[in-house]
């Protein structure tokens, strides 16, 4: 058997900044079992596998360790390789997630959008241990269906952080993410999710449909600029569309090739 492969840096025009994503192009589905094996085959923080059904792309999203609901930069990366390799036709592509309903991403201008259900926070208290590991207490702790989401007075505060991986994995959550306002943009973030096997996550498209409603009531503003300040580092710019999150940036082919498994 034979699956073509791609791997994009997501959120991000140049190589080697973003996020990088691993994007598998199947005819049918595989088992469960081997795409969990690709996509640690792979190493990278998620592999996107795609089957075209119709109109309309069936996708699911594994990290080295687990699948999850929902990905952005993996579902940007395959719209990317559908555009750019595969010359699709039209400026809107339909993507369909058992667990996340229908996603849309279309070209504007020189970008990819994202167009996601949107993510609204409760105020909450911190579970345990979730404070001590990151070595800093926030301002205000929201949570919403996944992750949690802590809010900082500075750019230099979410810089500064050093978690504790291995206390911050018993937390019972997918993710943590940790947001202020920016010195450049209109908020900055990071994200951290070693509970399904990614300790910092370069550039998290999902956790931008939990942030861009919490932004949008802070700053009374429907279009944000925002930054993700992993190593790598990615820059996206999201807005509100009722109560949808539009989340916008930009991709860049790093490999393609591949994947040879045994009949």
């Amino acid at each position: 058997m034979i699956i073509p492969l791609y791997q994009v840096d997501a959120f991000t025009k140049r190589l080697f900044h973003g996020n990088p994503a691993g994007v598998c192009v199947l005819e049918e589905w595989i088992s469960p079992g081997l795409m969990q094996q690709i996509a640690m085959e792979n190493n990278l923080s998620e592999t996107a596998f795609i089957v075209k059904k119709e109109h309309t792309y069936h996708i699911r999203w594994f990290t080295p360790k687990t699948e999850v609901d929902l990905c952005g930069h993996a579902t940007l990366a395959t719209a990317y390789v559908l555009f750019t390799h595969y010359h699709v036709a039209g400026r809107e592509l339909r993507f369909y997630s058992r667990h996340s309903g229908l996603l849309n991403v279309r070209r504007e201008n020189d970008a990819l959008t994202l167009d996601f259900p949107a993510d609204l926070v409760k105020k909450t208290t911190a579970p345990k241990g979730l404070i001590r590991s990151l070595g800093k207490t926030p301002k205000e702790i929201w949570k919403g269906k996944t992750d949690y989401l802590l809010v900082y007075g500075t750019e230099q505060d979410i810089r500064s952080i050093q978690p504790d991986f291995y206390q911050l994995k018993q937390v019972d959550a997918r993710g943590v993410i940790i947001t202020a306002p920016g010195d450049h943009c209109d908020f900055v973030s990071r994200f951290f999710a070693p509970q399904v096997g990614i300790d910092e996550d370069p550039v998290t498209g999902s956790a931008y449909t939990t942030l861009t409603p919490y932004w949008t009531d802070r700053l009374n503003k429907k279009r944000l600029t925002a930054r993700q300040l992993s190593e790598r580092q990615g820059a996206l710019r999201c807005r509100m569309e009722h109560e949808r999150v539009l989340i916008s940036g930009n991709a860049i082919t790093y490999m393609q090739g591949n994947i040879v498994l045994p009949d």
